[in-house]
């Protein structure tokens, strides 16, 4: 599959449980910082890729995965000169079995985002992504069944994998800054506390500019917005599970309603209703 059917099937809304896209290209593309609206997995297969997710940047091996959470930010920056072969999956983040997510809450909570396989797993994914990608190509009996079982496998594995895993990630595996890691970690798990700027430079013994320049140059965003974004993701989430849109609003850190619909509707095209 090349990148342009991927591109073409990136638009809408994710109604399977799940997709699948294995690609193998070259490209000298250079992303934007993005985010999306379900959970991917990237299982690295060859290549020269750097990864950066919310502040930290892996440098890629063959086998190894990235567990990117619904909302989190992230670009991967590549090697163009070398093919660049992947499975993803897309991920909705209301599966019928919701414990198959699990890894991706703890990704959240490590704040770590990496699985790097021994040699057993890796044999054991070598054949289990070719089984699924087959079953949902093929039209034989029973083959949204086979997908569907399979893919629950491979999620059982995943989470197996990165639930045992030691809680202090290898900090070989990664490089981040370690002034806006921690900026980053407070501002995820105080979405609802005062995030001004001057708080936050005092909070952390920022010159306010001098983190504002850093924070833009790690995660591509400016603090302001990437704190909104935070806030919007949040509250839709609450809205979904049932939380009135106002008490969704104040949980999210919006002490102001009318701003909220509307950075709500700029950001998601529509007013926050509950569903």
């Amino acid at each position: 599959m090349d990148y342009s059917q991927y591109s073409l099937a990136k638009t809408g809304y994710l109604k399977e449980d799940f997709r699948l896209f294995h690609i193998n290209d070259r490209t000298d593309r250079e992303f934007e910082w993005h985010y999306h609206d379900f959970h991917k997995i990237i299982v690295f297969v060859s290549g020269k890729v750097t990864y950066h997710i919310e502040g930290k940047a892996y440098q890629l091996k063959p086998q190894d995965i990235l567990l990117v959470s619904q909302g989190a930010i992230h670009k991967p920056e590549i090697d163009p000169s070398i093919p660049y072969e992947r499975y993803i999956f897309w991920i909705r983040d209301d599966l019928s079995s919701p414990e198959l997510n699990t890894c991706f809450q703890k990704a959240n909570d490590r704040s770590f985002n990496l699985i790097r396989l021994d040699s057993v797993l890796q044999e054991k994914l070598k054949d289990l992504l070719p089984e699924i990608e087959h079953s949902l190509r093929d039209t034989q009996f029973g083959d949204s069944i086979l997908s569907k079982a399979l893919f629950a496998q491979f999620m059982v594995y995943i989470n197996r994998i990165f639930l045992k895993s030691s809680s202090a990630p290898d900090q070989k595996s990664y490089s981040s800054d370690s002034q806006v890691e921690q900026l980053l970690k407070y501002i995820n798990r105080n979405l609802s506390e005062n995030l001004s700027i001057d708080h936050l430079a005092e909070k952390f013994f920022f010159s306010k500019y001098h983190m504002m320049r850093k924070f833009k140059k790690e995660t591509g965003y400016t603090i302001h917005n990437y704190i909104i974004s935070k806030r919007l993701l949040h509250a839709r989430s609450l809205i979904t599970q049932g939380t009135p849109v106002m008490k969704a609003a104040m949980q999210s850190g919006f002490q102001d309603y009318t701003a909220f619909v509307r950075a709500y509707k700029k950001q998601f095209g529509t007013v926050p209703t509950q569903r």
